[in-house]
């Protein structure tokens, strides 16, 4: 059984930062890399970065590139998404994600990033 928990989201205004960390524990057959997703109300959730373990390549989406920082610890199982630079729009709740296979991924219960105007 494997657990992802997050941590860090808060309230912070807009032009403000946090850091969300994401800690993995229990037994995969492969992790192959770690990432973060959000889902604001009424909306489907979206991809938001990705960090894979070979040649820790990192992968963002286009509104958060420049304001959003991806990095991890492979060995520990954690990944971590800074986050500056904040605007209202970027409020959801950011769920953690790892990658153990092509269609095989683990998510976390999410955390609440409130950014208010």
């Amino acid at each position: 059984q494997v657990q992802l928990v997050e941590s860090g989201g808060g309230l912070v205004q807009a032009g403000g930062s946090l850091r969300l960390s994401c800690a993995a524990s229990g037994r995969t057959l492969a992790n192959y890399g770690m990432g973060w997703y959000r889902q604001a109300p009424g909306k489907d959730r979206e991809f938001v970065a990705r960090l894979s373990w070979s040649g820790n390549i990192t992968y963002y989406a286009d509104s958060v590139k420049g304001r959003f920082t991806i990095s991890g610890n492979n060995a520990k199982n954690t990944v971590y998404l800074q986050m500056n630079s904040l605007k209202p729009e970027d409020t959801a709740i950011y769920s953690c994600v790892l990658y153990s296979g092509a269609t095989s991924r683990y998510w976390g219960q999410g955390t609440q990033v409130t950014v208010s105007s």
